[in-house]
């Protein structure tokens, strides 16, 4: 019998919004029908017929109803005559003297009662008007409640909308707003992704998998003592993989797992932030153990104060102190654990950072050369590829790219190849899928003049010339002159990754920049503005060696940089004494190496003509070409050493 009463409850109607709409449609029919017509209503003429049937006798009485409706009736001779014969309406309990034969609707009272007036007497009738005051209450009512219903049905739709309800009989949440929106994911909801498909990461992923063993298996660490930490937070760029390490977890942990975004707990309405990270955690304690993952938790967690703007009782900063007390403060859950994933731990506030909040910060950095290798064998799993294609020389080919770069790397690749025609995809493919993201789609039907297609190969090939020449500069792949993207021209390079750099190393890297406009000086006697990017990147390489690794000599061991600021703000931590003296220094240093740069092209100069024309020729040269013009450069080996580690 319980069973039964169950099944009735839940087989209960729920209230349908619908229904709202329904009624405020009908009111609105109900109001047009009472206001424009009623029952007594006749045939509609118009003032000139009516004042026809006036000359010629045939009007017995006229009521005039609110000063802008005339009913007319007709004398008994004239409602026989064919004309007149149907202008009687039939009713529901009027006798037919009640029912106008015509009524018609007028502009001014005083215009009319003028024109009627002068026919009366012209024609010497005893016509009278009378004049009526007629209430709709009905009409009037409804008049009164409609926009209090219209409001009621736009608000209860906004509520709707706002709560992701949009089917019918979900009334309930219409109340919605303040619930959390964090996706839930436990034993009844498939997950594919284990820590099998997070590649490299070794260190990260180790700490992470340490919380998942601990919700497993707790006795492990509560034997010895050992409490779970309350919160780990995950630290990278964008595309090393944070939120796939979230993933990773939810598909490990044999536990309920809660995901959302930190812009989930914005909302336009003061309290709803507060209101959600409540019901997020009560939720969570309820199915404790569990564990909340938010993305972008910046959203949310920036810095209290900074904005002098936003006052005391901004919406975000409330949301921020809710979810600081639930996860340490009075009543708070050991058994719920917080992930959470952020690119901009900088402007994060510090009392989310503290110790019994977010216990761990995890940092999860671009992969080296072997955690690339890694991560390019999980995306060429799902690829038909070649059988000789080789990870290691795609792994050296892609020094800086993020997981999320591999992967679009492959795809890419893929791409290519399918529109090439081949069947699976090569080497080749890699390599130009490579081109492709780094410096764009090639543009080979671009329009160049002659004369600017010369400077562009002697741009590059100034590049070329004096990176072979110098010992730190990164090692060439290949130049060309075909444009791509918004450059007409690039070189290649494959740069030795370094964990620490030396100020010869730098000074090279600067020189070899500036060796395109020092191409174009000494070939043309002239310069371009071909060398905008390269200008920029030595100009930041040179400023950073000034002002924040203090590698000059003449501004000393001093750093101007400070690891809590992203700006100088309004004010600069120098006077403008030093400022005088960094902007000499800067410019000094890009100066000596561009002449150094033009004097390794002067020194080859036939040597520079030589690449020059055999790139004006095959719009695309390798390192082969340049070391049959050059030879070998004297570090090869070492350079090929530090490679191969």
């Amino acid at each position: 019998m319980a069973k039964d009463n169950k099944n009735i409850k839940e087989k209960k109607p729920k209230f349908s919004p619908y229904w709202i709409y329904g009624i405020i449609l009908s009111l609105f029919l109900v109001f047009t029908l009472f206001n424009n017509s009623g029952l007594d209503s006749g045939n509609t003429t118009n003032p000139t017929q009516f004042f026809n049937f006036v000359k010629d006798g045939e009007v017995e009485k006229v009521e005039i109803v609110n000063r802008r409706l005339a009913k007319v009736y007709l004398t008994k001779e004239a409602s026989q005559k064919e004309i007149h014969r149907k202008s009687k309406p039939t009713s529901f309990s009027l006798s037919a003297a009640q029912i106008p034969n015509y009524r018609f609707e007028f502009g001014e009272l005083e215009i009319f009662q003028n024109e009627l007036n002068k026919i009366i007497e012209e024609e010497n009738l005893e016509l009278e008007p009378v004049y009526l005051t007629e209430e709709n209450h009905l009409a009037d009512f409804l008049i009164g409640i409609l926009p209090f219903v219209l409001l009621i049905g736009v608000w209860i739709f906004i509520m709707r909308r706002m709560s992701g309800g949009a089917g019918g009989g979900a009334g309930g949440q219409i109340f919605n707003i303040g619930k959390s929106k964090a996706k839930l994911f436990d034993q009844n909801t498939e997950v594919k992704t284990s820590f099998k498909d997070v590649a490299g990461l070794e260190g990260a992923k180790e700490e992470v998998q340490e919380i998942v063993d601990f919700l497993k298996y707790p006795e492990k660490y509560t034997t010895l003592g050992g409490k779970i930490p309350k919160g780990a937070l995950l630290v990278g760029p964008p595309g090393t993989g944070k939120t796939l390490l979230a993933k990773a977890v939810a598909g490990e942990a044999k536990v309920p797992f809660f995901s959302l975004s930190g812009s989930d707990f914005v909302e336009m309405f003061v309290g709803v932030g507060a209101s959600r990270v409540r019901d997020l955690f009560k939720q969570a304690k309820e199915k404790s153990p569990s564990i909340i993952f938010i993305d972008e938790i910046d959203a949310i967690g920036r810095a209290r104060g900074k904005n002098a703007m936003s006052g005391s009782n901004d919406e975000r900063e409330n949301t921020l102190n809710q979810l600081l007390t639930e996860m340490d403060g009075f009543g708070t859950n050991t058994n719920v654990i917080v992930m959470a994933a952020t690119n901009r731990a900088d402007i994060l506030d510090k009392a989310l950072m503290r110790a019994g909040r977010f216990d761990r910060q995890i940092f999860v950095d671009l992969p080296d050369v072997r955690e690339r290798k890694e991560i390019f064998e999980v995306h060429l799993r799902p690829l038909k590829k070649t059988k000789d294609l080789d990870t290691d020389f795609l792994s050296k080919q892609t020094p800086g790219f993020s997981g999320a770069d591999i992967a679009n790397v492959c795809n890419e690749a893929a791409l290519i190849a399918a529109r090439n025609g081949k069947k699976a995809v090569d080497k080749q493919d890699f390599l130009d899928a490579v081109d492709r993201i780094i410096g764009g789609l090639e543009k080979k039907n671009k329009i160049i003049t002659p004369s600017e297609k010369q400077a562009v190969a002697y741009h590059e090939a100034g590049h070329a010339t004096v990176s072979w020449m110098l010992e730190h500069a990164a090692p060439l792949v290949k130049v060309t002159i075909v444009p791509r993207g918004r450059s007409l021209g690039a070189a290649w390079y494959l740069p030795e990754e370094r964990l620490i750099v030396r100020p010869e190393q730098m000074l090279d890297e600067m020189c070899a920049a500036l060796g395109g406009r020092a191409a174009e000086q000494v070939i043309f006697n002239k310069i371009s503005t071909g060398a905008l990017s390269d200008l920029e990147k030595v100009t930041k390489q040179a400023r950073a060696m000034v002002t924040i690794y203090g590698l000059s000599d003449k501004v000393g061991n001093l750093t101007y940089y400070d690891s809590g600021q992203n700006e100088y703000g309004f004010t600069k931590p120098y006077s403008e004494k030093t400022a005088e003296l960094i902007d000499k220094e800067i410019s000094d240093i890009i100066e000596k190496q561009y002449e150094r740069a033009v004097k390794l092209l002067e020194a080859n100069k036939d040597k520079l003509t030589e690449l020059a024309e055999v790139l004006l020729e095959k719009e695309v040269i390798f390192k082969d070409n340049l070391e049959k013009i050059f030879g070998k450069r004297p570090f090869e080996k070492e350079e090929r050493e530090n490679l191969d580690k």
